[in-house]
């Protein structure tokens, strides 16, 4: 686990000390801030869910982010409790306000990719900025020094995983409508 810690920090130094620069200190902000809260990806969500064509589509997308949130938030962050590399080189100046969360997958991350992964796929014209802006705000987060690399790949793969469950349960190659039935939670087909 330390080498680890080693090569995640390494890594981070590189990025700080080789990369940074004034007009980046300036763009790199904006973009992470796309991220804040997912924001950007729930405001897409609801704009597919309130209109009939894309309805189906803004349901799994929710699906998506809510999956995620409850395995990375909810339950990986807590499991690891990864402390973020500004407070293991406190040196660092940041340009962001502190995160207050644990480090551990990075959070921005894996929701950019939960919808990513969702909307990608569904909106196949759109498929290269949607990954395109996915990769940005997670790359924002090692420039601003509040993540480790490892968080950030962590943070793809749990974003990927959640979209790729709820693509399991309901394909795109079918138009599904969510029921609630006596017996629980099922799906039924149009």
């Amino acid at each position: 686990m330390q080498s680890l810690q080693n090569m995640d920090l390494n890594l981070l130094r590189f990025i700080h000390d080789n990369l940074q620069n004034p007009i980046l200190d300036r763009i790199v902000p904006f973009i992470t801030y796309l991220g804040n809260g997912g924001i950007l990806w729930i405001t897409i969500t609801v704009a597919l869910v309130i209109t009939k064509r894309y309805r189906r589509i803004g349901l799994i997308c929710g699906l998506a982010l809510l999956v995620n949130t409850i395995i990375g938030e909810g339950i990986l962050k807590h499991l690891f409790q990864r402390q973020r590399p500004f407070v293991l080189v406190p040196t660092v100046d940041l340009i962001i306000p502190k995160p207050s969360s644990y480090s551990f997958p990075s959070g921005h991350t894996s929701t950019a990719f939960a919808a990513a992964g969702i909307l990608a796929t569904q909106f196949k014209k759109y498929r290269v900025p949607i990954i395109i802006l996915a990769v940005l705000i997670a790359l924002s987060r090692l420039y601003l020094f509040v993540h480790y690399p490892s968080d950030i790949l962590t943070g793809v793969i749990v974003g990927l995983f959640s979209a790729k469950i709820v693509l399991r349960f309901y394909p795109s190659d079918k138009k599904y409508k969510l029921g609630v039935p006596k017996q629980g939670f099922t799906i039924k087909e149009d």
